[in-house]
């Protein structure tokens, strides 16, 4: 990815063409694993002398002619981070959890594109309503024409971007945890999309108190931390101390999805990055991810991505 892909949100947040050759850039990971959601996520120097605002756009890329051009893109551009003027690791006061008092902090500009492709989107997140005709057009991408759409960043939005830039995870957990703020940023985003009333609303009644919210959230943290150790809903529920009911209930407003589609889908794109980007063998994937057999694995690996294990480490 290059500077094209970043400069009309950055031409936006700053209302006005972008000189991304005068921002240095501090930070940058990318993520180009053919067949998932590929990812760039920039941070660069913040120009002070020039008014800032935090945007989001969604671009439908739809090609008639050639349908393997065919993607939808979120891009954001967001103010206001800062990180530490120490390039190799962060200064004591920064570790010492007082970076909002380092002299050698400054302002950043984090600049993030997410592109999601047919072949995984329709089964990355489905319509939120049996009504969401325009959403399930886009998703399995029967809309006849392309087009760039500003988004409202709503709250949800705005956790999930924080959340993922400013996140402590490493290594395969950082891997996970990525795609499961990814999951919840096209959620919402499609919500913003489609125009949905009060997007920032949660209907369950029983969510209106922040300790059961903050309930949800701590099981979510668990299905992501037990990727390869596979965990009921029984003891799921124990661990954050809820009624299963609530529980079931509570995951599927907050994040879209039920609890075993979630924790299902970061599994097999865990699998998806253990086989294409660490080269690992099937036998191997499958005995991390808690599989009884290669069989089953490979069943629901094929469910999820359309391909056999196999397949993908010939690509």
């Amino acid at each position: 990815m290059n500077n094209l892909i970043t400069s009309d949100i950055v031409a936006l947040a700053y209302k006005q063409d972008p000189l991304l050759d005068q921002m240095t850039l501090l930070y940058e990971k990318e993520h180009q694993m053919p067949g998932s959601v590929q990812y760039v996520i920039r941070r660069y120097t913040r120009n002070r002398q020039s008014p800032i605002e935090d945007t989001g756009i969604i671009v439908y890329h739809y090609e008639k002619e050639d349908p393997r051009g065919n993607c939808l893109e979120l891009k954001f551009c967001i103010s206001g981070n800062i990180y530490c003027g120490h390039k190799e690791t962060e200064c004591n006061m920064c570790k010492a959890g007082l970076s909002r008092n380092c002299v050698d902090k400054s302002d950043s500009v984090d600049v993030m594109s997410f592109k999601f492709f047919p072949a995984h989107l329709s089964q990355f997140v489905k319509p939120r309503n049996a009504t969401d005709t325009m959403g399930e057009n886009i998703l399995n991408f029967r809309h006849e024409a392309s087009f760039t759409k500003v988004l409202p960043l709503c709250g949800k939005t705005r956790i999930v971007l924080e959340a993922l830039l400013n996140h402590n995870y490493s290594g395969s957990l950082e891997n996970i945890y990525i795609n499961a703020q990814i999951q919840m940023l096209l959620l919402h985003s499609m919500d913003c999309m489609i125009g949905e009333k009060d997007v920032d609303v949660i209907n369950c009644k029983f969510l209106a108190n922040e300790t059961d919210r903050e309930k949800i959230n701590q099981a979510r943290e668990v299905l992501i931390q037990h990727i390869g150790e596979p965990i009921t809903i029984k003891e799921l529920s124990r661990k954050v101390a809820m009624n299963e009911c609530y529980l079931k209930k509570g995951f599927k407003e907050m994040f879209g999805t039920t609890i075993f589609d979630f924790y299902q889908s970061q599994r097999m794109e865990h699998a998806r990055y253990l086989l294409y980007e660490k080269g690992l063998s099937v036998t191997e994937v499958s005995l991390m991810l808690g599989y009884s057999s290669i069989s089953h694995f490979s069943t629901a690996f094929k469910k999820h991505t359309g391909l056999k294990p196999c397949e993908l480490l010939l690509r």
